[in-house]
């Protein structure tokens, strides 16, 4: 179960840090523009991307 998470946690690192290594300028630029919106904004993006991935692990089961 271990082994399991922590190869999820470096394929979501590993994910996460393809687009500022491939694209630098265009990730300084959508977090410029990340900053500059409201908190319940990027409250909604978090929700949405959790039970996104819920959904797609409901769905491997």
């Amino acid at each position: 179960m271990a082994e399991t998470l922590f190869m999820a946690l470096a394929i979501a690192l590993i994910i996460e840090g393809l687009i500022p290594a491939l694209f630098p300028n265009k990730w300084r630029n959508y977090v410029l523009k990340l900053a500059g919106e409201s908190t319940s904004s990027i409250r909604n993006i978090g929700v949405s991307l959790i039970i996104f991935g819920l959904f797609i692990l409901w769905l491997l089961q």
